[in-house]
């Protein structure tokens, strides 16, 4: 049976001022500016080449650069190089589907998080970050019928305690990136798991393109966008950078696309984000280096237009 949220106002602005309160860390007001970064397409064989391929894009964050097989010596001189040039590693993704139907590529993908989070843990990253997965045995990431109900939260949370126990990170945040049909799939679910983790080292992702799934929220998506920065805002790690269109195509189809090319609202999201100037805004899915540039270039002019500043 589907999960239907039925919060009071009360008992959501409650929710949402006892997770923000106790389960975050909160933002520090050293730095000043939206941090915003991307891949680096540049090649690099060292952390001064990848440090001069960052700044030459203008990014201030950067995804995590090497793998967890590059050696402890090697991970902690990437990540001293970005602490010397205030570069903040965003992410380390941890792909897979930790509640995948298949008992064993269900615990493969458990042990990759595990293992990606201790990479976050070790480089200095602000997060490791996954999704919470699909009952899907043939798309990872895809919608299921059973995604959104009480024993697949419940399937969740316990992956999820269990990825965190194992690690024990002591500085980074292991996090779930916001999805149309899997958990968590709105504010008010994300303050759920939020609650019911019980784990200091559970933290929020957030990308809006992804729970932009119907019309209402579609136009909507500047409430969207400001409600959950009210809510968990304090808690967010890490948010992805991209845009979303709506065609006359029925039934409703809505596609991912370069930002700037859709009706995300970025003059709101870039003023919330920067109440949360450490927390990094992450270009992603675009083809290459040249759609990038454009995507910067975009999200640059409406910070300038809406008079929000960005680090570096």
């Amino acid at each position: 049976m589907t999960i239907r949220h039925s919060f009071s106002r009360r008992s959501f602005v409650a929710l949402s001022a006892a997770a923000a309160s106790t389960l975050a860390p909160k933002p520090t007001q050293a730095q000043s500016g939206v941090r915003l970064g991307g891949p680096v397409f540049e090649p690099y064989n060292s952390p001064d080449a990848w440090i001069k391929a960052v700044k030459a894009l203008g990014y201030s964050a950067a995804y995590c650069p090497v793998g967890a097989d590059a050696g402890d010596a090697l991970i902690h001189e990437y990540k001293q190089a970005a602490h010397e040039a205030d570069v903040a590693i965003a992410e380390v993704g941890a792909w897979s589907n930790m509640i995948d139907p298949d008992p064993k590529k269900r615990a493969a993908a458990v042990d990759k998080c595990k293992t990606q989070l201790e990479l976050a843990e070790k480089i200095g990253a602000r997060c490791c970050v996954n999704i919470s997965g699909s009952l899907n045995p043939d798309h990872w990431d895809s919608h299921h019928p059973k995604n959104l109900t009480s024993p697949t939260m419940n399937l969740v949370i316990k992956t999820t305690r269990e990825i965190i126990d194992a690690v024990n990170p002591q500085s980074t945040y292991f996090t779930l990136e916001t999805m149309p049909w899997a958990f968590p799939d709105s504010t008010e679910s994300y303050l759920r798991l939020l609650e019911r983790m019980k784990r200091d080292r559970f933290a929020a992702h957030f990308d809006p393109v992804n729970i932009i799934n119907s019309p209402r929220r579609y136009y909507g998506n500047a409430s969207v966008i400001s409600g959950a920065f009210k809510a968990y805002g304090a808690q967010i790690r890490s948010c992805h950078a991209k845009d979303i269109k709506m065609s006359d195509k029925l039934t409703v189809h809505l596609d991912e696309i370069r930002p700037g090319l859709g009706n995300l609202d970025y003059e709101t999201y870039l003023k919330e984000l920067s109440n949360f100037p450490d927390t990094p805004l992450m270009l992603e899915h675009l083809p290459n280096a040249d759609e990038y540039k454009k995507a910067a270039e975009y999200v640059r002019s409406v910070a300038d237009q809406a008079g929000v500043a960005l680090h570096g």
